[in-house]
């Protein structure tokens, strides 16, 4: 038995509340190395009465780690716990103490402990939240709705973009085309900035209240979501609170006053007077950037500032949750406070982090309740669209993401396939669909909330910034119809199965290594999913227990022959089967 590769601590994603009831409890061990795990638990001031002995299930693999997991429900709250684990020669027990060869004599010393499931600890994203189709609109290049608010030197809608052009796109752009948002399945926005700015992506705010006349007015987007929501679509907006934009007052009298500015403290200058040396602005900015400087959230006039900044779009137009801007970079005690501020005004806002890497510290219940979840990104690239990686590699990626996290965090995450910072999917498959098929179907067949960038479902390509930032095709005969459909199905599908977005999930290995197979399953409905990621076609065998299935796509009958399905798969073919009970 591996013991140096066992592991578990009393907290974060290894032992959390799931719910007001409910604990979940993890362990890894080496890969392969352990066959069985009991999770033995009680309360602390009564063991004896409360004992119960919980098989642990195996959770998730990657290239190096078993993940096992069991889930209890402590009756008064309190938990106290160690493991039983098993190989093919031995016995051990582990308690908070460390490893032993017996059961331990006093249960009051040694085990772990999870001391009492309070309530308010609990990180409990808004419900509606998973159940999301969200879909990213880059405001300016969406639709021209009113020619009359265009900015000075608009260029034709369909031109090349560059950094610093104006194609004219609008709120009302995107109130004109609701119905099309409605009819790909789409039931959430998350917009990028729509705040006074002077450049075509307005991540440099000079107004934290005004929308940007270039895109409306405030009650342009007061009509905007309440239309959203008549339709039963949620609004998410932009927040820039790390830095604010070269015209942003405060900024500008700085600029003017130096040292005497009553904002001087608003800002982190390292030098007066401002200046840039060596490509180096002597003050604090985002990425070096000298028209984006760092806003100092310690400081109680600028948390004031940005705390009603939060309140105001949620109290007076309705706004359904925040994405937040380079949040890691700004302190936790903001975070706090403005979460405190948000659930006030909307107890179902969603708050949703910018963050690309290990995001814990940020999902503990007292900030954030996802993150835009970029290792998933990443990996969904590396398979379908780079094949830098196989089957195996990419199971093992997704399973170790899978226990990154509380399985509430994971179900609210926010999945992302591109946005306005990356080269477009399309572009990174070699305009090939049928990958960017296979890519968008294991994303909408996953935990998590799943994001459409604009255009993807029909075509659109681009490389990197600002080409990945085309205004989007309204000529239905430069829209590819077909991929548009592909799109309604799969999302109809995630919609009308529970199963897809939360159920149970397994990986399914294959010989073939381009040939991804996982299941779904839930006390409802089991599904398997089978994807063949090769340029060449393929065969599979599958052994089910289940004698009939249904392509729901197709709706084709498969039949189990000795409880086995045979496959035959095209290049990039797909099959979602779901058993017929």
């Amino acid at each position: 038995m591996n013991l140096e590769a066992i592991y578990h601590r009393s907290q974060l994603n290894w032992a959390y509340a799931y719910d007001h009831e409910t604990l979940h409890i993890r362990l890894r061990s080496k890969k392969e190395d352990l066959t069985e795990v009991n999770l033995y638990s009680g309360d602390k001031y009564g063991w004896e009465q409360t004992k119960i002995i919980t098989p642990m299930k195996k959770l998730a693999t990657d290239h190096l780690f078993d993940y096992w997991e069991a889930a209890i429900r402590p009756k008064f709250k309190r938990a106290t716990y160690y493991f039983e684990l098993i190989d093919d020669l031995e016995k051990k027990y582990l308690l908070e103490k460390g490893f032993f060869d017996q059961h331990p004599d006093r249960i009051y010393e040694g085990l772990f402990d999870f001391p009492y499931l309070n309530r308010i600890d609990i990180n409990s994203p808004p419900e509606w939240v998973k159940d999301s189709i969200f879909y990213q609109i880059f405001p300016e290049r969406f639709a021209n709705g009113d020619l009359s608010n265009d900015p000075e030197g608009v260029l034709p809608w369909g031109g090349t973009p560059t950094p610093t052009n104006f194609f004219g796109g609008d709120l009302q752009g995107v109130i004109n085309h609701l119905d099309y948002l409605s009819e790909l399945g789409i039931n959430a926005i998350y917009f990028n900035p729509l705040f006074e700015a002077t450049t075509n992506h307005k991540y440099d705010t000079a107004d934290y209240f005004n929308v940007d006349p270039h895109f409306g007015t405030n009650e342009t987007l007061k009509q905007l979501v309440d239309a959203c929501h008549d339709r039963g679509i949620r609004v998410l907006l932009d927040a820039v609170f790390n830095h604010c934009g070269k015209t942003f007052p405060p900024f500008i009298d700085l600029l003017e006053n130096g040292e005497a500015s009553i904002y001087k403290d608003w800002f982190y200058v390292r030098e007066w007077p401002l200046s840039v040396v060596d490509g180096v602005p002597t003050y604090e900015t985002f990425a070096f950037e000298p028209i984006m400087p760092k806003l100092n959230t310690e400081n109680e006039a600028v948390k004031e500032y940005l705390l009603g900044v939060a309140k105001y779009w949620i109290d007076e137009i309705g706004i359904d949750g925040w994405r937040l801007d380079v949040a890691n970079e700004v302190d936790h005690q903001f975070w706090r406070e403005f979460r405190k501020v948000v659930k006030l005004a909307n107890p179902k806002a969603y708050i949703l982090g910018e963050i690309m890497h290990d995001s814990m510290p940020w999902l503990q219940g007292d900030q954030f309740d996802a993150v835009m979840n970029y290792p998933f990104t990443n990996a969904l690239l590396n398979f379908f669209a780079n094949t830098t990686i196989d089957a195996n590699g990419f199971a093992s990626a997704i399973q170790a993401q899978l226990v990154s996290y509380p399985r509430q965090i994971t179900e609210a995450s926010f999945n992302l396939l591109g946005s306005h910072d990356t080269t477009r999917l399309l572009t990174l498959c070699e305009g090939n669909k049928e990958r960017l098929k296979l890519a968008y179907l294991f994303e909408l067949t996953f935990y998590g909330v799943p994001c459409i960038y604009y255009g993807d479902e029909i075509g659109m390509d681009g490389g990197y910034d600002p080409l990945n930032r085309k205004c989007m095709e309204w000529d239905p005969e430069q829209q590819d119809q077909q991929l548009f459909a592909f799109f309604q199905s799969a999302i109809k599908l995630r919609k009308q199965y529970e199963t897809l977005r939360t159920g149970d999930l397994r990986f399914v290995t294959q010989a073939n290594k381009q040939l991804l197979v996982y299941e779904r399953w839930d006390a409802n409905d089991q599904f398997i999913i089978v994807m063949n990621n090769a340029n060449e076609s393929t065969n599979c065998q599958l052994a089910v227990i289940n004698e009939q299935w249904i392509d729901v796509l197709s709706n084709e009958n498969i039949a189990a022959i000795a409880n086995e399905i045979h496959l035959d798969l095209p290049a990039f073919g797909y099959r979602v089967m779901k058993a017929i009970k």
